[in-house]
């Protein structure tokens, strides 16, 4: 263990011990130890090496070619878990590995579904969904949902790219070199795609449903703007801890209960 850490904080790992640990637990014998050993040297995200993410105490399935869910990401599903009740319908859209769609039904009796464009993580979404009975849809946005989910939808969780285009150049190696750019890139402002699924929001929710997305701290008074000018009412949370901004809209019927 202490030879493999040392050569994990060698190439510049900063937390090679639990690293370490980590490879050692998951690897099913030595030759794979040594196989992941050499992956994570070579600059691989940790994740990706050891085929999962621990998010919201669970482990969640990666791959290469899957956004890496963030720890930060884990104030979304707090603040979502505030109004998810037993029997809701919950879309996680452009779900990348199914991480939030996973979070909430772990810990909720929901009904899930989940969409993404990119087919490598619509296989890990099934995997990641099945043990709750998750639905699983590949194709763009609210295009790849079934039809019977328009109006109905309680709760949508959209954890879509927000980094500027010109800034992908200024994120980590790992994140940079590694995930795919369509999970990074939210355009010049990075809301290109948030304007999408704002757009689309108000017709696939239930009337009083919400939408929760994460954002930057540029960002985030931007994109209530953003629901607002769609009729929706929203706020900003933050979580300073985590470096954590959740946008939360409610779609405009609410009001009325």
């Amino acid at each position: 263990m202490n030879e493999i850490a040392d050569r994990l904080r060698a190439s510049g790992c900063v937390f090679a011990e639990d690293e370490a640990a980590l490879i050692v637990d998951t690897a099913r014998d030595a030759a794979e130890v040594a196989a992941m050993v050499e992956q994570r040297v070579a600059g691989a995200p940790l994740e990706y090496v050891l085929g999962w993410a621990s998010f919201c105490g669970l482990r969640i399935a990666v791959e290469a070619g899957v956004f890496i869910p963030r720890r930060r990401t884990e104030f979304l599903i707090a603040e979502a878990l505030r109004v998810v009740r037993d029997g809701a319908v919950v879309v996680d859209l452009g779900c990348g590995s199914g991480a939030l769609g996973a979070a909430v039904a772990a810990q909720r009796a929901v009904t899930v579904y989940a969409a993404d464009i990119e087919p490598v993580a619509v296989r890990c979404a099934r995997r990641n969904l099945a043990p709750y009975g998750g639905i699983v849809s590949e194709g763009d946005l609210f295009a790849a949902l079934p039809e019977q989910l328009r109006g109905r939808i309680d709760v949508l969780l959209s954890n879509v790219p927000y980094v500027p285009t010109e800034e992908i150049r200024l994120l980590p190696p790992e994140a940079r070199l590694y995930e795919p750019r369509v999970t990074l890139d939210g355009g010049p402002d990075g809301l290109t795609t948030l304007r999408r699924v704002v757009a689309g929001a108000g017709e696939w929710l239930r009337p009083g449903g919400h939408l929760y997305v994460e954002m930057s701290d540029r960002q985030a008074p931007l994109a209530q703007l953003v629901m607002a000018a769609v009729g929706m009412t929203a706020e900003v949370v933050t979580d300073d801890d985590l470096g954590a901004n959740v946008v939360h809209a409610l779609n405009p019927a609410l009001h009325v209960q």
